[in-house]
């Protein structure tokens, strides 16, 4: 951890993300009082210096440490860690003895500034101690993305009660459940015994969701030991645990004030500026405004993905922007452009970024009509970061027998390799040896069709011509392989039977 006089403001390198690192040491040859320190080295001079240590365990093997170390991640550097495992008092050592095995986990951390204070209490917990009642206490573990369990905290102890009243606590939720509020959380009961060998009670599960729903016959929960279950047939519970009060707490930073309220940073590419529109608006409506001529009713459904939505910051990779699931349908272009502005003032734009969604959104609507009166079109806008790069093969090479067509715009300053790979022109695109029936994804870098001399009006009617110049071949490849004819005309020029669909993210 550099000090002061290390940092260069000029040459400061910005953290790629943060992650969080949690310690587990196994098969500790003596029972001691045992710590963890962690050294971190300094890039220029490789000089060791300590960037924090964990609480103290006393007396047992496998010491499991609640105190975490978080650490910004640098992508592009090497960042070489040293861990000290220290027991309070000496070991005589004997050569060639293994002294116990340390295991490092390291999850990358959500960008979650929430906290939650929480307070529960037991009720007729099982009698542990022979000439007592129980020392009972909660121990919480977030459950990992491998299906392993972390410890990330642990109350105090209540003495000879079988009704305890902990203390309530406070807990960031990125530490609880890493700000996925769905992500299992369980909860360990047990009677503390002074050599360290304490007596499991029971466990129970549960979540962020649950809890969040405070005081209520959903947070009463029955403390379960998995044993005592499989012998007993008249085994019921080991007592119950009932959350008395939660209450949620945002930390305020630094940006939240320079940001002033709007949403989103001046350097995103979603910025709203009051003197022109952003890359993504301005695909956006280059391109709706030429296809929308096609559509007979120009009611077009406006998806979004890859944002937490309110009010309680689930993440979705497929909601309406103007905020109705029921009904995701704008009017006009306008009622796009209008929606999505909306939309980023009450979203929190958020990873990953998965595409698959969405196209099978449109490929559900497009798989009930292959009669030929309808043909669907989805417009996607992205800055070509992709997270379901599998599925969303899948999805096209599905899609690729039903009347739809993809175009892709691609906004930023990003590689598009996956754009390219996706758009097929050069190989078909394939999923688990399926190669898609027709080509129907179109992709374009927005940055190409920039005109420097500022005349916008000419490079967006470039962008346009060359988004939409396949669909008219995609479209016939799908009418003539199904065999379908066109309607008699009438009296006046008829519509494409085209539905246009949009979304960004």
């Amino acid at each position: 951890m550099a000090s002061i006089g290390d940092f260069d403001p000029l040459n400061a390198t910005i953290p790629a993300t943060k992650v969080e690192i949690t310690l587990m040491i196994f098969n500790v040859f003596c029972l001691f009082p045992a710590v963890c320190v962690l050294y971190t080295q300094g890039m220029g001079n490789k000089e060791w210096r300590e960037f924090g240590r964990t609480e103290v365990i006393d007396n047992t093997l496998n010491p499991d440490f609640v105190g975490k170390f978080i650490l910004d991640y640098f992508f592009e550097e090497r960042q070489n860690l040293r861990f000290d495992f220290r027991l309070e008092k000496s070991l005589g050592g004997i050569p060639g003895k293994k002294c116990g095995t340390i295991i490092v986990k390291a999850e990358e951390l959500n960008n979650c500034r929430e906290s939650v204070m929480m307070q529960f209490c037991g009720n007729k917990l099982d009698k542990k101690d022979f000439f007592g009642k129980s020392d009972p206490f909660l121990v919480f573990y977030r459950s990992n993305e491998d299906g392993t369990f972390t410890i990330c905290h642990k109350t105090e102890v209540v003495k000879n009660t079988l009704n305890p009243v902990w203390q309530a606590f406070k807990i960031p939720v990125r530490a609880l459940c890493n700000g996925d509020y769905d992500r299992t959380i369980k909860i360990e009961v047990y009677d503390w015994d002074r050599d360290g060998s304490h007596d499991f009670i029971g466990e129970f599960s549960t979540s962020y969701r649950e809890l969040s729903r405070g005081q209520s016959q959903f947070n009463v929960y029955e403390v379960v030991n998995p044993k005592k279950k499989g012998k007993k047939k008249k085994y019921l519970n080991s007592g119950t645990v009932t959350l008395l009060s939660f209450l949620v707490d945002i930390e305020v930073t630094f940006l939240d004030y320079i940001k002033g309220g709007d949403g989103v940073m001046p350097t995103s590419l979603h910025y709203m500026s009051p003197y022109q529109l952003n890359t993504y608006a301005m695909a956006l409506k280059a391109v709706g405004e030429i296809i929308q001529d096609y559509d007979s009713d120009k009611m077009f459904p406006a998806l979004g993905f890859g944002a937490k939505l309110p009010p309680d910051g689930r993440v979705s990779h497929e909601f309406a922007l103007n905020g109705n699931p029921q009904n995701p349908y704008c009017a006009g272009i306008d009622g796009v452009m209008e929606a999505y502005y909306q939309s980023l003032k009450s979203v929190q734009l958020y990873g990953p970024t998965n595409f698959s969604p969405v196209i099978n959104h449109v490929a559900r609507y497009a798989a009930s009509v292959k009669d030929g009166s309808q043909y669907f079109v989805l417009l996607i806008i992205t800055d070509g970061v992709i997270s379901d790069m599998a599925q969303t093969k899948e999805s096209i090479v599905n899609a690729s027998c039903l009347p739809m067509s993809i175009i892709i715009v691609g906004v930023g300053p990003a590689e598009f390799d996956a754009m390219i790979e996706l758009d097929g022109d050069e190989v078909r695109i394939s999923s688990r040896g399926r190669y898609a029936e027709r080509d129907i994804v179109q992709f374009v870098p927005f940055r190409d069709y920039i005109d420097r001399t500022g005349n916008h009006i000419l490079s967006m009617a470039r962008l346009a011509k060359d988004v939409l110049a396949e669909i008219p071949d995609q479209f016939l490849s799908y009418m003539r392989t199904r065999g379908i004819k066109p309607s008699p005309a009438g009296p006046a020029l008829p519509l494409l039977p085209i539905r246009l669909s949009a979304c960004g993210g």
